[in-house]
């Protein structure tokens, strides 16, 4: 009887201990969110009166900008939108639709398959969040634009135009990235396309541990594959972090979009490769692979939004536990930038492309947006 109670008694003790462990992060993460309010706005009152642009990063002490043109553009806005339906701080709505507006020729712009970055986390936060049919019009022009892309032979929308000058049609490149953009096609109808896209990856794109390369290269006019590699990873057969957390986030993704249980097998797969290659601290070297230690912030922060959405859909408790560990990793002194400091970004120690030596060891507009998103999320569970 004794030992029954002591085994009692500690099951108690270790859910009442969980449950204020998980207190305290909704604390933190309450206290991250209001610090990010205000570097956001802090952020958009310097932007106002650089016409044009959009901040990206922040590097020697001065804020990187982009063109509404740059993979990045939308994140801003984005964040603020995501800021303000938390906070309901009028003052991020009024910044974010200034900059939203920004992005507006965006939406007959067909040079890039980034549309769903750009327009999706921009406009689409904008009309879920107000259902002005301004929003709305522009998501479904760009739709229009980004399935421009798409190559029926591949099965595949083009990622990057680059391509050999003797044989140009041998380099249509699709990298991981690109199930990111899927969303906003799905969310407009386009249904065979953005799910071709989707098998044709899952077909194409993951070894037999279920990491994925960056780049497949097709033949466009046979749809053969030509080569796998990388460009911001470490090496061709390495495992570029961000690029497993765009795979695992991507297909959780499709899943939520299309009830398809083959989206969520592969969501599964993803995770149980990434859940044993994480550190201690749960926040990824910038590659699996690499010698060199460089951790990104951004990476973490995608693949915690991820882990807490695919926990909603499996009740795996372990996607939860390591979403929690990055979750308190990022929203910490070594990660979490303090208020007025960072350019104004809300996370430090991010990698956008360490082989060409840019963006290494900096904040990334992109890495803030899924911070905010991954925090939010957490709050509501």
């Amino acid at each position: 009887m004794r030992k029954l109670l002591l085994v009692a008694l500690l099951a108690i003790s270790s859910i009442l201990c969980g449950c204020s462990e998980r207190q305290q992060l909704k604390s933190s993460l309450r206290d991250a969110l209001k610090v990010a309010a205000a570097q956001q706005k802090a952020k958009a009152e310097y932007m106002i009166p650089i016409e044009g642009k959009l901040p990206k990063s922040f590097k020697n002490g001065e804020i990187v900008t982009a063109k509404p043109q740059d993979w990045t553009s939308g994140f801003f806005p984005g964040v603020m939108w995501l800021l303000y339906e938390h906070s309901g701080d009028e003052q991020l709505k009024e910044y974010a639709d200034l900059f939203t507006r920004r992005l507006e020729e965006l939406k007959d712009y067909t040079g890039t398959h980034d549309l769903g970055f750009m327009v999706f986390c921009s406009y689409g936060n904008a009309y879920r969040l107000t259902g002005d049919p301004y929003y709305k019009s522009i998501i479904e022009q760009a739709s229009k634009s980004l399935i421009t892309r798409f190559n029926p032979t591949v099965g595949c929308i083009r990622s990057w135009n680059t391509g050999r000058k003797e044989n140009p049609e041998l380099d249509y490149m699709v990298i991981i990235d690109n199930m990111m953009n899927l969303e906003m096609l799905e969310w407009c109808g386009y249904h065979d396309i953005a799910r071709t896209h989707a098998d044709t990856t899952t077909k194409n794109h993951f070894r037999e541990d279920n990491s994925t390369y960056h780049v497949v290269v097709y033949n466009e006019l046979t749809g053969e594959i030509v080569k796998k590699r990388t460009a911001q990873g470490f090496s061709d057969d390495s495992a570029w972090a961000r690029g497993q957390a765009w795979g695992l986030y991507g297909y959780t993704m499709m899943y939520r979009m299309t009830g398809e249980q083959r989206y969520l097998e592969q969501a599964v797969k993803i995770a149980e490769y990434i859940l044993p290659h994480l550190p201690e601290d749960a926040i990824p070297n910038w590659d699996f692979d690499a010698d060199v230690q460089m951790k990104d912030s951004s990476a973490g922060a995608i693949m915690a939004s991820a882990f807490i959405e695919l926990y909603g859909f499996t009740q795996n408790k372990e996607y939860l536990t390591m979403a929690e560990r990055q979750l308190r990793s990022l929203a910490s002194d070594a990660y979490l930038a303090p208020l007025g400091e960072n350019g104004y970004f809300i996370l430090k120690h991010g990698v956008g492309h360490l082989p060409a030596n840019t963006e290494v060891d900096v904040p990334l507009s992109y890495g803030d947006y899924y911070f905010v998103e991954a925090a939010m999320r957490y709050l509501a569970l």
